[in-house]
């Protein structure tokens, strides 16, 4: 018994100190795990800090990913330093493959290959921390004083000016301080569509593509990124060469820029030169044309109008023709006619001088049935006749006292101003024809509405930025003075608008809008002489056709049911 106790104290002995001894390396390895788990994280702490301190986080997270997948640095065992280093190493070998730049550069170095371009920024913050590491562009800030908040768009678009008005100063950048830009990046802000600041940063961008470009024939490029869609008055979708999201890219028309920056900053002021300062501009304006027409052929342009709906005015548009040509114009002559003018009468138009094309009307969303501006849409049908690159749109109840063929100098969209709000009349306006502009009014047309349910209110909602022609280019005959009881009209306006009851619905001798008191207003005997004056030039055919009772309005009798309610041309 004694031997057995002797043997297990023998054996006992040594298994409690191994015990002891394996309990100490335990107590030890968790003691260090603990402390080196504290230092690792101390690391990852010291280099996510580091990390947050450069500029593009994004590239390097996907270097620091490559390493670990690569397994040449074994995180948990390797000091941060060994880290730190490899991700240098890699990202200066490998830069381009790992910045991601915004598309609409990609799209821009594309154009200019392997070559280094320039880059003028416009209200924009942060491009430069996206691009920086690219070394093909070089960047500059543009530096412009922000217009005073105090101008409204009233002040840039008001109801009424003369000769002598100026419109409020917009500050524009020191061209000489940016030259040979090749690309001009802007933000216009979030401002709405008559938005002052808005129109200057657009303005700043056109004025340095034309003053700051490179003068060497080389394409410059305009970018816009952002919420606030550009200006499409002046950047046109025809030159639009990519969109995506909240980022345009343009390749603007050189030339037609040119004019545009010569225009006043609104309808403020007259275009040249009917303003008190404008015969430089005219002459500048002519220059421009001419060295373009030198380098290409010169532009189709023509006067166009249109009939729909019924054949009210197919003696109207008879006489407007006679007055275009009587004029000595050059141009074409262009009408627009739907299923409702017959056939006879389509003959008559082509003899008065017309090229007549079919359409189908387009309905007013916004009008009620029945009324006079129910297929005013149809105008917008002018926008298609893309063989053009100028059109002078005419209503029919016009009729042109003076040759107007060098006003087809004038930018889109140039127009007189209505006789009353702040709004263009768009009886009488210039207008270039595109199948993408015509595809956008279409588009906007159901959710943009119309402030007097025809086309009138329509474009001037999708042309808040006009050049304003003088009232002399579309005389509308709308006396508001009620001092003025002779209503005189001077011969040497350019263009008389007939509102109220048409000329060919009155007898020779007087204007009938004298015989109904709500339309006294509209009466003219000096306006009512002109119209006869072109009538009895025309062809005896033409004048037969014209002289059809149904157009009569007899004196002293009120006119023929509808006839009251007409297009007054306001």
């Amino acid at each position: 018994m004694a031997s057995m106790y002797s043997k297990w104290k023998r054996f006992t002995f040594p298994f409690i100190t191994l015990s002891i001894a394996l309990l100490f390396l335990v107590t030890n390895y968790l003691f260090f795990t603990i402390n080196y788990t504290r230092h690792l994280q101390d690391e990852f702490q010291n280099m996510t800090a580091y990390l947050k301190t450069l500029r593009n986080r994004e590239w390097f997270e996907v270097v620091s990913q490559n390493i670990i997948e690569d397994e040449k640095i074994n995180i948990g065992v390797v000091n941060m330093d060994r880290v730190r280093d490899e991700i240098h190493l890699r990202a200066r070998k490998h830069v381009a493959t790992y910045v991601k730049n915004p598309e609409w550069y990609e799209v821009v170095a594309r154009e200019f290959r392997d070559e280094t371009f320039n880059i003028g920024l416009v209200n924009v913050d942060g491009i430069t921390d996206k691009i920086q590491i690219q070394t093909k562009a070089k960047m500059v800030n543009v530096h412009f004083d922000r217009a005073d908040e105090g101008i409204q768009w009233a002040d840039l678009a008001p109801e009424r000016i003369d000769e002598n008005s100026t419109c409020p100063n917009i500050p524009m950048p020191r061209f000489e301080d940016y030259r040979e830009l090749d690309v001009i990046v802007a933000r216009c802000g979030d401002g709405g569509l008559r938005d002052v600041f808005r129109l200057q940063v657009n303005l700043v961008v056109a004025n340095l593509l034309v003053r700051s470009g490179r003068k060497d024939n080389q394409p410059v490029f305009a970018v816009f990124v952002g919420s606030c869609d550009p200006l499409w008055e002046i950047f046109r979708c025809d030159d639009l060469l990519w969109n995506e999201g909240n980022s345009w890219v343009y390749k603007p028309e050189l030339t037609r820029i040119q004019k545009l920056v010569l225009m006043p900053f609104g309808p403020c002021q007259f275009v040249p030169p009917f303003s008190h300062s404008g015969e430089d501009l005219w002459r500048r304006l002519n220059h421009i044309t001419s060295q373009n027409n030198h380098h290409h052929p010169p532009q189709r342009e023509a006067y166009v109008t249109v009939l729909h709906t019924s054949e009210d005015y197919v003696c109207g548009a008879i006489v407007l023709a006679q007055s275009i040509i009587q004029s000595n114009s050059t141009k074409d002559l262009i009408l627009l006619a739907d299923d409702n003018i017959s056939p006879q009468s389509i003959t008559a138009l082509r003899a008065a001088g017309w090229k007549t094309k079919r359409i189908q009307r387009i309905r007013s969303p916004y009008s009620q049935k029945n009324t006079y501006n129910e297929w005013n849409y149809s105008k917008l049908r002018i926008w298609q006749l893309t063989q053009y690159q100028k059109l002078i749109f005419i209503d029919a109840d016009l009729i042109i006292n003076r040759n107007f063929d060098k006003f087809f100098i004038y930018p889109q969209l140039t127009a007189a101003g209505n006789y009353q709000r702040h709004f263009f009349n768009s009886g009488l306006m210039l207008v270039e024809p595109s199948r993408c502009a015509f595809k956008t009014l279409m588009k906007k047309m159901m959710v943009v509405e119309s402030y007097n349910g025809g086309d009138q209110g329509f474009l001037n909602e999708m042309f808040a930025w006009w050049h304003r022609l003088p009232a002399q280019l579309n005389y509308l005959k709308v006396f508001v003075d009620p001092k003025d009881r002779l209503h005189w009209i001077h011969k040497d306006v350019f263009a008389v608008h007939y509102t109220g009851l048409k000329p060919w619905k009155c007898f020779e001798e007087r204007d009938c809008n004298w015989d109904v008191a709500e339309f006294h207003r509209y009466a003219s005997n000096s306006a009512h002489k002109m119209w006869w004056k072109v009538y009895r030039s025309m062809p005896k055919n033409l004048r037969t056709y014209c002289s059809l009772d149904r157009y009569r309005v007899k004196n002293g009798t009120s006119p023929p049911k509808g006839h009251l309610v007409v297009n007054k041309g306001l």
